[in-house]
């Protein structure tokens, strides 16, 4: 009954070699920073004539609620458009920017 016992332990611990990993699992992590811009809040009445214009000609139906700026002169602009609430921005010569 002991050579029987200890038979199947050894099979038993012989299969499990066979579950573990012949490579080793790459366990590092990737770590993204991204730099949040800094966008102060300005009153819209501050805002470049040529961003009022983009504004008005590409979304005649929009209503700006709220309006920033970046140290790079790029405008972040809270519009609601149908009644959905969207962020679009814009350079200061009034030429939108694509941004996540």
């Amino acid at each position: 009954m002991k050579k029987v016992v200890l038979t199947v332990a050894i099979v038993l611990g012989g299969l499990s070699t066979y579950a573990t990993s012949a490579f080793p699992m790459n366990t590092t992590d990737k770590i993204e920073i991204v730099a949040q811009e800094e966008f102060k809040e300005i009153k819209a009445e501050t805002l470049p004539q040529a961003v009022k214009d983009a504004l008005a000609t590409d979304f005649q139906t929009a209503t700006l609620d709220k309006a920033y700026v970046n140290d790079k002169q790029e405008y972040k602009l809270e519009i609601t458009l149908d009644g959905a609430a969207s962020t679009v921005y814009a350079d200061k010569d009034g030429n939108w920017i694509e941004k996540e």
